[in-house]
């Protein structure tokens, strides 16, 4: 089973690594950030990809939509700190195949890519009822566009990232700052990151 392991902080992917390769049949390719396991996926084919959320590139939710997008045969399993619903229901509405905090046992890491791989999904329950919270607001290009200015980004280098205008990036920004009535850019990404919408 061939299993991407995307995942930025060293010391957790390796610990992660070394769990998963004890298990016999699993072939791990570990990935520093969403950036590299995203070429990783154009270049190679895996069963699992098995993904934390935030990382620097693109996210874990990101990768998870571009599998989908593109109609992989990878399963998406995400495990992560964060239990906040905005997360959770993006990731059950992006087909994600499993979501686990990183807390949880290694033994139900390693059942649950077994289940996943047998067609199943596993969600642990807690979780699976906090996504039932309400839903977001945000379309993907203001999302983007919050998750650039979040990062300190000003509107031209986010117009150059995400190849638009500077008009259309402050319009994108408008949008989201009034969907979650926040004061400004800042305020608006404060909430959304709490909120799990970026």
């Amino acid at each position: 089973m061939k299993i991407l392991l995307a995942e930025d902080q060293s010391m957790v992917r390796g610990a992660l690594a070394a769990l998963l390769s004890m298990e016999n049949g699993f072939e791990i390719t570990q990935a520093e950030d969403g950036d590299r396991a995203w070429l990783l996926m154009k270049q190679h084919s895996y069963d699992i990809l098995l993904t934390d959320i935030e990382m620097p590139g693109r996210s874990g939710l990101e990768l998870a939509q571009w599998v989908l997008q593109q109609k992989l045969p990878t399963k998406t399993i995400i495990i992560t700190t964060f239990g906040r619903a905005g997360y959770i229901r993006r990731a059950i509405d992006m087909g994600v195949a499993g979501f686990l905090l990183k807390d949880a046992p290694s033994e139900q890491l390693i059942q649950a890519i077994y289940k996943v791989m047998d067609g199943k999904r596993v969600i642990d329950g807690e979780l699976a009822m906090m996504a039932l919270g309400e839903s977001d607001p945000l379309n993907d290009k203001e999302r983007r566009a919050l998750r650039l200015a979040a990062e300190g980004k000003t509107t031209a280098e986010i117009a150059t990232v995400l190849c638009l205008s500077e008009g259309t990036v402050r319009n994108y920004l408008s949008e989201a700052i009034a969907k979650l009535h926040a004061v400004n850019r800042v305020d608006a990404a404060r909430i959304a990151r709490q909120k799990g919408w970026i």
